[in-house]
């Protein structure tokens, strides 16, 4: 998935979008950080980043944060607008069993009581109609157990509203998928992170109560990994 990237010694992250790093050749910079979320575990100072080059001279920052390499070993996708493109890949290749076998998948498609967009839409005939919403997924908290991954990680708004719209596809009759995106690669298994979002936590029970179904899809590490 990446290509020609560059690795930099994180000093910083600040201002939810912004970091400042240190390059190779030592200089110091501000760089773009494509992440809204607390990032928690996912950047601490001293970490190795590797960072894309955009060629587009109206960007007020040349460089954004792709990846990060953990002192651990572990490689995670920073920015989580990748999410998306891994699970296309995905549902295009049929590699995810329990959502292959439609002909028709459509991106960013408008739906539901509450001014939302689903991520895919996967139509076929003699299917019912499938309604996906994807999450990344960078959460490592190995206080509780190896391995342990949560979402969100800030409590998330916008994530009960998605649970709230599934729900309500799934009560019409169609079926309706939360994929969890684990990119991260020290995650071994994922839950519903009620120490951060409670309401989150209970909504998902709910939503899994009620016929939405869950699953996790732990990307490959060569998907975010250029080495």
């Amino acid at each position: 998935m990446f290509k020609n990237l560059q690795k930099a010694i994180l000093i910083k992250r600040y201002k939810r979008f912004l970091a400042d790093v240190v390059l190779e050749n030592g200089d110091s910079v501000t760089i773009y950080c494509p992440n809204t979320g607390a990032m928690t575990n996912c950047a601490e100072p001293g970490d190795s980043i590797y960072y894309s080059e955009s060629t587009n001279l109206k960007r007020k920052y040349r460089y954004t944060w792709e990846l990060t390499l953990t002192k651990a070993g572990h490689w995670i996708c920073i920015n989580s607008s990748h999410a998306n493109t891994i699970i296309a890949e995905a549902l295009h290749a049929d590699e995810i069993d329990v959502l292959s076998g439609y002909d028709c998948i459509k991106a960013e498609v408008k739906y539901g009581n509450e001014n939302s967009r689903i991520d895919f839409l996967l139509t076929a005939p003699e299917k019912v109609d499938c309604y996906v919403e994807v999450k990344s997924c960078t959460l490592l908290d190995e206080t509780f157990s190896s391995g342990q991954g949560f979402f969100p990680d800030a409590v998330s708004i916008r994530g009960q509203k998605h649970l709230r719209e599934l729900m309500a596809m799934k009560a019409l009759g169609y079926r309706a998928v939360l994929v969890f995106a684990v990119l991260h690669s020290g995650i071994r298994s994922v839950e519903a992170a009620k120490h951060i979002d409670e309401k989150y936590a209970l909504l998902l029970e709910e939503a899994q109560h009620s016929g939405v179904e869950i699953i996790s899809y732990f990307a490959p590490i060569t998907q975010i990994s250029n080495d």
